[in-house]
């Protein structure tokens, strides 16, 4: 029996959705043509979503996976296309997501020629991609293709398939492969129960105990809960890793560093005691020396890998957290906790009279403060990088079933928009916000003509203070000149409005309140546009938390003083945390 024939790049179109993957981002050009019009062929189960840079298409592909865990697809052409994939390549690579990068070439019989944009494409992507060939013949395409998707979702890594474009238009036999699409394996890592005695044992005797998750714990909400109160832990996270304990909760510090909290900051520097849940969070190493450090990872290449372990326990988080449950051990509220708790009040409390405070000029945390207020309960963000990443970090309601994404190791400024972007076509029911600062947001702006071409309704914030916020505080520190960091401000929301989008400008907390109910009016409505909220923030330099000296038992006079008028933080308001365990 004959099997069908079909042109290649159809095979390839058909092995993607047989992985379950129903979009793909890109730009079509000569070199890769007959592969897009094998994505046209299965136009009705493959969306190809047209984005303006290929950037972008590699971002939201990153962003896909990230928020889903689904592999995500984008494609460019030969040449510049190619490598204009790269920026979001590497942010999937950096943060251990699953992408597939197709990259058109030139045809075979001109390959060698120094043809226009002929070039040899594979060693660039040598080193971002786990996965990397390029296919030789027609038949070659769809194995390769499936071969590159096993490798992604096992490696957690980037696949790049390079195709000359006359192979993907040549006829091929294909009926698909039986082969099951299996994207992980069910293999669970249980905890030794030695290595639990002894995390119990160390628990009892520490004085103050402290919790810290990543994103290896990301399934286990109620366990990290339940630990919490079970042995009177307060609870940090990595950036990343925020939600997975509500942010709400009486026992939840936040995140240490420049995107954290007063509280997280204070509570770890005095712990006597670390147990480290699936994360390989580098900035571990400048804890303060003589903590006992207990380690639970997954992965043996990450145990031991930022901060020497006492006690290494490899499991993976959600078993390791239920053995300790089924301890009989319970310890009562400490006074560490309650101190903790209080400092975390104080902060917040801080956090919501700068909010409310606009005389001197909108605050960026006043805008938090009213996104928080108007996201439901499911809301996705997209998260974009710098001084927008800490205030956004720090203030959003992500205590429910709310899921962010961030460029979180790699850090690339213009990550905002795209990852808006994937979110909507993920969650087309959802409410979705992108949060940027203006120069994140001018890099990658163009592509608003996306989602208005895909009627994705994203509610876009920038955060608009004319300045590379995060760098100037570098600068601050170093004493330099405020040089190259300075912006030029543009109306983004008439802007927005010409290219079909739906604008607003606010630069007061008044016009902030009657935007936010013409936004619910919208999307009460059934809104399909996206929406951008221009906000003229005040250029404030936001609280260094990667380093907090106000205790009085530790710093000198002068150290706190300067500290406390910098940032505005009275003593009255917000004592150090020895301070508060005194008063207990």
């Amino acid at each position: 029996m004959e099997m069908t024939k079909i042109k290649a790049g159809q095979a390839l179109a058909q092995v993607l959705v047989d992985w379950n993957i129903d979009h793909i981002y890109g730009i079509t050009a000569d070199s890769i043509n007959n592969t897009v019009d094998g994505f046209y062929q299965e136009k009705d189960h493959l969306k190809y979503i047209q984005v303006r840079h290929e950037e972008v298409g590699a971002l939201a592909a990153a962003a896909d996976a990230k928020l889903t865990g689904t592999i995500g697809v984008s494609f460019g052409s030969a040449g510049p296309g190619a490598v204009h994939l790269l920026n979001g390549l590497y942010d999937a690579k950096m943060d251990h997501v699953p992408v597939l990068a197709l990259v058109g070439q030139s045809a075979t019989s001109i390959m060698n020629t120094n043809f226009f944009q002929e070039m040899n494409q594979d060693p660039i992507f040598a080193d971002v991609a786990e996965f990397h060939k390029q296919v030789t013949t027609a038949e070659q395409i769809p194995y390769v293709v499936d071969e590159a998707i096993r490798s992604a979702y096992a490696t957690r890594s980037v696949s790049v398939v390079i195709i000359p474009d006359d192979l993907s238009g040549q006829d091929i036999e294909f009926d698909g492969f039986k082969t099951a699409s299996l994207s992980g394996s069910q293999q669970v890592l249980m905890p030794k129960s030695d290595d639990v005695q002894q995390t119990i044992a160390a628990l009892k005797a520490a004085q103050h105990p402290v919790l810290w998750i990543g994103k290896g714990a990301y399934n286990a909400r109620q366990e990290v809960i339940a630990v919490s109160e079970k042995f009177s832990l307060p609870v940090l996270s990595t950036a990343p890793a925020t939600g997975i304990m509500p942010t709400d909760h009486p026992n939840f510090m936040g995140s240490r560093g420049r995107l954290g909290t007063k509280p997280a900051f204070e509570v770890s520097q005095a712990a006597d005691l670390v147990l480290f849940v699936g994360t390989n969070f580098p900035f571990a190493r400048y804890l303060p020396q003589g903590i006992k450090f207990i380690q639970v990872n997954n992965n043996l290449a990450d145990l031991g890998k930022q901060h020497d372990a006492d006690i290494t326990v490899l499991a993976d988080a959600k078993e390791f957290f239920q053995a300790l449950l089924q301890s009989e051990v319970t310890i009562k509220p400490t006074k560490f906790l309650k101190a903790a708790q209080r400092d975390k009040q104080n902060w917040n409390r801080w956090l919501k009279t700068i909010a409310t405070d606009d005389q001197g000029g909108l605050t960026a945390e006043g805008v938090l403060e009213a996104i928080k207020d108007n996201a439901t309960d499911d809301a996705v963000f997209g998260l974009d990088v710098g001084n927008n990443t800490e205030w956004a970090i720090r203030q959003l309601p992500l205590n429910k079933q709310q899921t962010f994404t961030m460029s979180a190791w790699y850090g690339t400024m213009g990550f905002g928009l795209p990852a808006g972007l994937a979110a909507q076509l993920n969650y087309p029911k959802k409410q979705v916000w992108s949060i940027s600062g203006d120069g994140g947001y001018a890099m990658v702006m163009p592509d608003l003509l996306t989602e208005v071409k895909y009627h994705l309704p994203v509610i876009n914030v920038v955060l608009e203070n004319k300045v590379l916020g995060f760098i100037q505080h570098e600068k601050l520190l170093a004493n330099q000149a405020p040089y190259g960091i300075d912006l030029i401000g543009a109306d983004w929301a008439k802007m927005a409005d010409n290219m079909g989008a739906i604008g607003f400008k606010v630069t007061n907390l008044k016009e902030l309140k009657a935007t936010f109910q013409k936004v619910t009016q919208l999307q009460q409505n059934g809104n399909r546009l996206p929406i951008v909220i221009d906000a003229k923030i005040k250029n404030v330099d936001p609280i260094d938390t990667s380093f907090v000296p106000v205790d009085p038992e530790n710093f000198d006079a002068d150290t706190i003083a300067k500290y406390r008028e910098r940032y505005g933080i009275a003593e009255a308001d917000q004592p150090a945390l020895s301070q508060l365990l005194n008063e207990l």
